[in-house]
C-alpha cells in the first residue's frame, strides 16, 4: 500500500492507478456477505483497514470508508433487489450518497417521484449508485410520523438518474470528489426504498446501529490522517519537535476504538443489543479524541518549517485533510451545537 502514498497530491480525483487497486482488492465491499461476492470482515476487522488506508492518504481512506459504509446498506435492501445489484460479482459496485434530507419524495403509484439537490456525495465519479434521504409526501404534501414528525424513506438509485454537480472546491480530501448531485421528477419504484433499521439479511455486522457503524468508522480514518501528519513530521529530523503527545494520544485512542467495536461485535455475535449508554459513550469518546488529535496537531504544525506550508508537500496536503475532515457533521462543534446539519 505504501507505493500510493502521494499520487493523490494535489489531484482533483484518484488517478485510475488507485481505482484499480481498490477494485482488485474489493474494497468497496469491505462489509458485504461473501456469498454476494464481499469481503464480509468483522468490525474490528474493517476498521483496521480503513484506519491503515487513512495513514497512506487521507482521501483513500475517506472515500473508501464512505462507499463501503453505504454498500453496507445491502443489509436494509429486499432481497430481490440485493441480487438484483450485487448477485453479477464480475461487476463492480460502489454506492455513496448523502445522510441529508435535501429533496423530496412524492408517493405516487407502487414508488415515488424524487425531486432535490443533495449535497456531499463522497466518491461521486466513482458511484454506480446514489443514495440519498427524503421527505415522503403524496399529492405534493407531507406524510407524517404519528408524532407529527416528517416521514422519511432512504432510496437507492443508479447513477444514469441524478446529475452530478462538481462542486468540491474544499482545501483538503480533494480526491475525494465530495460533489453534489441532483434529481429531477425521476420515479423510483418503492422496492428501492428502505429504512436503516429494518434489515433482510441475518449477518451480525448488520445489527450494529448505524450511528455506532458510523462513529467507530469514521473515528478510525481521523486517527490514520494523525498518524499520517506524525510520520511525515517524524521524516524532517527536526530536533526538539514535541511528537510525543500526538504519539500518546494516537495510541490511546487505537486501544479504545478497537477495544469498543471487539465489545460491539462480541454483542452482536450473541444477539444482544447494542445498549443505548454504549451507543452515547461511544459517540462522546470519538469526539473528544478529534478534538484533543486537532489540539495537538495545531500544536506541532508550527514546529515543522516552510516545508509544511507548501502546498506540494504531503505535510501540508495531510493538515488540509485532517482538518477538512473534522468539518463532518458527526464529530463537529457545530454538528453537535445545531443538531448535526453541516
Amino acid at each position: 500500500m505504501q507505493k500510493l502514498r502521494g499520487l493523490c497530491l494535489g489531484q482533483e480525483e484518484f488517478p485510475q492507478q488507485i481505482i484499480d487497486w481498490i477494485e482488485q482488492n474489493n474494497l468497496w465491499n469491505l462489509w458485504v456477505p461473501k456469498a454476494y461476492g464481499g469481503l464480509e470482515l468483522s468490525l474490528p476487522e474493517g476498521l483496521k483497514k480503513l484506519r491503515s488506508l487513512a495513514q497512506i492518504d487521507g482521501s483513500l481512506g475517506w472515500t473508501v470508508t464512505l462507499c463501503s459504509g453505504a454498500n453496507f446498506f445491502i443489509g436494509n435492501l429486499e432481497g430481490k433487489v440485493a441480487n438484483e445489484i450485487f448477485g453479477d460479482q464480475e461487476r463492480t459496485v460502489c454506492f455513496g450518497g448523502s445522510g441529508g434530507v435535501f429533496g423530496v419524495a412524492d408517493k405516487f403509484g407502487d414508488g415515488y417521484t424524487i425531486t432535490g439537490t443533495w449535497k456531499y456525495a463522497t466518491g461521486a465519479p466513482y458511484l454506480t449508485h446514489f443514495t440519498l434521504n427524503a421527505k415522503i409526501q403524496e399529492g405534493g404534501k407531507d406524510l407524517l410520523l404519528d408524532n407529527g414528525d416528517p416521514m422519511i424513506r432512504s432510496f437507492v438509485l443508479k447513477r444514469e438518474d441524478v446529475r452530478v454537480v462538481k462542486d468540491w472546491d474544499a482545501m483538503g480530501l480533494k480526491a475525494t470528489a465530495t460533489h453534489s448531485f441532483e434529481v429531477k421528477s425521476k420515479w423510483v419504484h418503492g422496492k428501492y426504498s428502505f429504512i436503516y433499521n429494518d434489515l433482510h439479511l441475518p449477518h451480525s455486522i448488520f445489527k450494529i446501529p448505524f450511528s455506532v457503524f458510523a462513529d467507530l468508522t469514521l473515528w478510525v480514518n481521523y486517527m490514520g490522517m494523525a498518524a499520517y501528519i506524525l510520520e511525515e513530521a517524524q521524516k524532517l529530523s527536526i530536533p526538539d519537535v514535541p511528537l510525543d503527545k500526538l504519539l500518546a494520544t494516537i495510541t490511546s485512542a487505537d486501544q479504545s476504538a478497537m477495544g469498543f467495536a471487539t465489545h460491539v461485535q462480541t454483542l452482536v455475535e450473541s444477539d444482544g443489543e447494542v445498549p443505548e449508554s454504549l451507543v452515547a459513550k461511544i459517540h462522546e469518546e470519538a469526539s473528544n479524541v478529534v478534538e484533543s488529535l486537532s489540539h495537538e496537531i495545531i500544536a506541532l504544525y508550527p514546529f515543522l518549517g516552510i516545508r509544511a506550508a507548501r502546498e506540494d508537500h504531503p505535510l501540508n496536503q495531510g493538515f488540509r485533510d485532517y482538518f477538512t475532515a473534522t468539518q463532518h457533521h458527526i464529530f463537529s462543534k457545530l454538528g453537535r451545537r445545531n443538531g448535526g446539519r453541516r
